[in-house]
């Protein structure tokens, strides 16, 4: 299975709308999409540190109705021989934004997986300081969490 690491950025947790969708691929594939949300619905959080990350990646912008077509698209797209996907999450809110960017639709190759129990979080600050990169963007927090994923074996009972 190919693993597909999600991030996403989003308003509030009271009053969740997303902002900015990230997915790394472990084969180096990549996707982002930035989403018209509501700006009265974001935290002062979101206002102060996510808002100001926004528009670093040319033609990110997207429409709510072409998010879900490019996202559909990308995801054919790396999909390896029809093998089926994880898409790995580390908060459950990243899954449920990502299947209501579907219109919850997801694909039946795609299998969500919550991965938090495996990023190494040492190794995810250093992948953003050794690459320079701010936390709170959904692609570059996407490809940390590429980066800092460890598989760990079952734990024996």
């Amino acid at each position: 299975m190919l693993k597909i690491f999600i991030d996403t950025e989003f308003t509030d947790f009271t009053d969740t709308h997303l902002i900015s969708i990230g997915l790394a691929a472990e084969s180096g594939e990549e996707f982002y999409a930035e989403a018209p949300y509501p700006a009265h619905a974001c935290s002062p959080f979101v206002r102060e540190v996510v808002i100001p990350l926004l528009g670093q990646i040319p033609h990110s912008a997207c429409e709510a109705d072409d998010l879900r077509s490019r996202l559909l698209t990308w995801l054919k797209l790396v999909r390896p021989r029809n093998i089926d996907i994880e898409i790995c999450f580390d908060y459950q809110t990243d899954w449920d934004l990502f299947a209501r960017a579907l219109d919850s639709q997801i694909p039946e190759w795609c299998h969500p997986r919550l991965i938090s129990y495996g990023i190494n979080e040492l190794l995810r600050y250093e992948f953003h300081q050794k690459n320079n990169l701010p936390e709170h963007h959904a692609l570059y927090d996407a490809q940390a969490n590429r980066y800092a994923f460890r598989e760990y074996p079952p734990a024996n009972s």
